[in-house]
């Protein structure tokens, strides 16, 4: 198994790059002639995330999300050290990859949106939004277990969690932004100063994570005697 500080730093290049490119993607939408909509926004999540955790996955584990790594821990499949080595890494990997984005791109771009940080509909509150990316997680963190953890998984990298995405953006995207991971909703908060609601993309991902994990580790799984 390689190193903790090498495993980190892989938690932290994927991460980089899925924020990097997925909030890229909602900014750039703004810009005319960009007119792939939340369906191109979703596919660019989806592409990325999959890429990411298979180019990870047999360094780290490609958990790139606080909400898996936590579910993870809950079931002891990871220990705690390890756990807060990720999340610190994944963290700072979202907020490099915000920032490479404010410096990249154009300020005018840079100053329409929020850096893509992740923005709560009127029509929901607080709870609303904990519950549904509670939900959207959930599944994220399925498929990791159904696609990657399982004794006999399909051997398909991490596209199968990386789908998942797809299909919560589209049902998500425009209620919650569907972030399902702390680290993509932190990232571009703090370098663009945007907190509101943040506690919907903290507490509903890890709540759903961690329920997602118990499930799979202790029911479906579970080896029968």
């Amino acid at each position: 198994m390689a190193s903790l500080p090498r495993r980190a730093v892989a938690e932290a290049l994927g991460t980089f790059g899925l924020v990097f490119f997925g909030c890229g993607s909602v900014v750039v939408s703004s810009l005319p002639g960009a007119s792939y909509g939340l369906l191109g926004v979703a596919l660019v999540h989806a592409v990325v995330l999959s890429v990411m955790v298979t180019a990870t996955m047999s360094i780290s584990g490609g958990h790139l999300n606080p909400a898996i790594t936590i579910g993870l821990w809950s079931v002891k499949r990871i220990d705690g050290h390890t756990a807060g080595g990720y999340v610190v890494a994944q963290l700072a990997g979202g907020v490099l990859g915000a920032l490479a984005l404010r410096f990249l791109l154009p300020a005018g771009v840079v100053r329409v949106g929020t850096l893509g940080t992740p923005v709560l509909a009127n029509a929901m509150n607080l709870m609303d939004g904990m519950l549904l990316e509670a939900l959207l997680t959930f599944f994220l963190v399925s498929a990791v277990f159904g696609t990657a953890l399982a004794p006999d998984a399909p051997k398909v990298g991490g596209f199968g969690i990386g789908l998942v995405l797809l299909f919560d953006i589209m049902v998500g995207g425009t209620m919650t932004g569907a972030a399902v991971n702390p680290a993509r909703a932190f990232g571009p908060a703090l370098v663009s100063g945007t907190w509101y609601a943040q506690p919907v993309w903290w507490i509903g991902p890890i709540v759903g994570g961690v329920i997602a994990a118990q499930l799979w580790e202790r029911v479906l799984l579970k080896r029968e005697t």
